[in-house]
């Protein structure tokens, strides 16, 4: 029985890991952030957010044409490079200069805003609408030209943009960026109308294409917000099925401070209210110009009195999603669950601490694939009192199987008195079947909290290992069937199932020899060993096509595993001979 629990168990871990390589895809081969020279309709600035209940009306925007040259502002920062369009005054124009789309030295950084002239547009924009009761007003739009007070904007030179509207409003737009990758904006409006003027300031992300979503449902990847404390998170087909003409807003929310954006895998676009404000928050779709708008608007207006300035501050984080650095905002902009914009699961309580160890042990050991093995060794230290328990009841339970065996024979025709039988005899011999799969229980969330962590923390992206491993979170590139590279042909273009890297062949030996030593504890009768052969073969080929930093981290488990299993079998077997050759004492009368 114990035997046939064990290919059971064996059997449905093949069954959910299978299922994880068909509902969590790997990446594809062509970065998501590359770009082509196509162009595609720009999407208007003015047909974004809703209106705060009814308070807010369209905005009269200019009718004058995008005519002249475009103007651009060069942007140099230490972590960001690219360029704002002074033309609407639009931040879309954005590389990461410390990420590139592959491994490859020569590979382009990686794009996180782009311009409306090609086919994926990702650019972040703000501005004001007017209240519903105010007379039209003028405001500027995607066609206004901004003049600048500076030639570039850089971390130790902030710019400010301005425009006057003809009618006694000055607007002013106040850019500031750090060192990584938040912007601070500030805008303003000086009133010299001679009248109040109460204009409601916006924020939002824009995404003129739907990606390919590379995460499946083991990463968030979408529309994202945090209001009042609460996470959404959106898909874009939802999106695009369930928008209402003519406003086309499939979700909104009001509260207090948060954030919103669209994120990807590895990649965010955020914008970031003032955190004491009141806004409402959307996920909005226009299917004219087939365009996703994440973002806020304020629910009160600024009040801007005759001859008085108001403004609006907000932030905008355009980057990597570095696990510390999104805490650090968190706590310097007092951001609310900024770090879920990493989607680390329902189990987070678990997660995110095993990857703060990791992160620690990379530091300390500067190679991620080695803070990977010592991990490994600290798991298995910690786990060795429940490993040598589960071991000891397989023990018992494999010394126990002749008498098991004669029980069954003689109740052969009574499958009941059988089961009373059976369990009666591992009482008494103290055998707790549940205790030898506690420790696999146990055991489970930490593996899973590891696959999540190398599969969504871009820390262990393109992360080095030695030799031929230069990014943990892909696959081994390395295929015995082309002779690892004698052949210039990749099999895996015909067949998937043709590529099959050296790392998963060493996991599938050690878990082999794992098996194997296993078998010999439980007493596996041949035709049950045949079967369970089998599965290091399903296994190697499953993992061929994880990240190698997780076939490395179970290849090393396994070896470690099986060298407890041979010396803690050792030990018993010992027990055991040593038991039975002790002379038996006679008491003198």
């Amino acid at each position: 029985m114990d035997t046939r629990r064990l290919i059971l168990a064996t059997l449905l871990s093949a069954a959910v890991l299978i299922g994880f390589d068909y509902f969590f895809p790997q990446a594809p081969s062509t970065p998501v952030s590359q770009q082509t020279t196509q162009s595609v309709p720009a999407p208007q600035s003015g047909a974004a957010l809703p209106s705060p209940g009814a308070s807010v009306q369209a905005t009269a925007e200019a009718s004058v044409a995008a005519d002249g040259p475009e103007v651009r502002l060069p942007i140099d920062a230490p972590s960001v490079q690219g360029s704002l369009n002074l033309r609407g005054a639009r931040l879309d124009d954005l590389v990461l200069k410390k990420y590139r789309e592959t491994v490859n030295p020569d590979s382009p950084d990686v794009r996180v805003l782009a311009q409306d002239t090609g086919t994926r547009p990702d650019y972040v924009d703000f501005g004001w609408r007017a209240a519903a009761s105010e007379t039209p007003v003028h405001l500027p739009d995607s066609h206004t030209l901004w003049k600048a007070d500076s030639t570039k904007l850089d971390e130790t030179h902030p710019v400010t943009l301005s425009w006057d509207n003809g009618q006694g409003l000055t607007f002013e737009i106040a850019l500031a960026v750090d060192k990584d990758f938040m912007f601070t904006v500030t805008q303003r409006v000086h009133n010299a109308t001679g009248q109040t003027v109460a204009l409601f300031p916006y924020y939002r992300v824009n995404r003129g294409y739907t990606p390919e979503e590379t995460g499946g449902m083991l990463v968030h990847e979408g529309p994202i917000s945090v209001i009042d404390g609460r996470l959404n998170e959106g898909s874009y087909k939802a999106l695009r099925n369930d928008g209402v003409p003519p406003d086309n807003v499939s979700w909104s929310h009001q509260g207090t401070g948060g954030w919103a954006g669209i994120t990807d895998k590895y990649w965010l676009m955020a914008v970031l209210p003032d955190q004491t404000a009141q806004v409402a928050g959307a996920y909005t779709y226009l299917p004219a110009q087939h365009t996703y708008q994440v973002g806020f608007t304020s629910s009160a207006p600024v009040q801007v009195a005759a001859g008085q300035t108001g403004s609006s501050e907000a932030h905008v984080f355009a980057g990597a999603k570095e696990v510390r650095l999104l805490d650090r905002y968190e706590q310097s902009l007092h951001v609310p669950m900024f770090w879920k914009a990493v989607d680390f699961g329902w189990l987070a309580f678990l997660t995110r601490p095993v990857f703060f160890v990791l992160d620690w042990l990379n530091t300390m050991i500067g190679n991620f694939g080695l803070a990977l093995l010592t991990f490994t060794v600290i798991v298995k230290l910690l786990f060795l009192p429940l490993t040598i328990k589960q071991m000891r009841m397989t023990w018992k339970t494999s010394r126990l199987k002749p008498k098991v065996d004669q029980i069954r024979a003689r109740y052969k025709d009574d499958p009941m008195a059988m089961q009373q039988q059976i369990m009666g005899l591992y009482r008494a011999e103290g055998v707790n079947l549940f205790g030898g799969f506690l420790p696999l229980f146990i055991q489970a969330p930490v593996f899973w909290c590891l696959y999540k962590d190398l599969y969504v923390t871009i820390e262990m992206r393109h992360a080095p290992f030695f030799g031929w491993i230069k990014d943990l979170s892909a696959p081994d590139p390395t295929n015995v069937f082309n002779l690892f590279g004698l052949i210039p042909f990749d099999p895996a273009q015909v067949f998937s199932l043709l590529s099959l890297g050296a790392w998963p062949i060493l996991y599938g030996a050690t878990m082999f020899l794992m098996q194997k030593i296993s078998a010999s504890s439980a007493n596996m009768d041949p035709a049950q060993q045949k079967v369970m052969s089998f599965i290091p073969l399903v296994f190697t080929f499953f993992m061929a096509h994880q990240p190698v930093g997780l076939v490395i981290y179970y290849s090393w488990s396994n070896l470690l595993t099986a060298l407890q299993q041979f010396l803690i079998l050792g030990r018993f077997k010992a027990a055991d001979k040593n038991s039975a050759s002790s002379p038996t004492v006679v008491s003198k009368r």
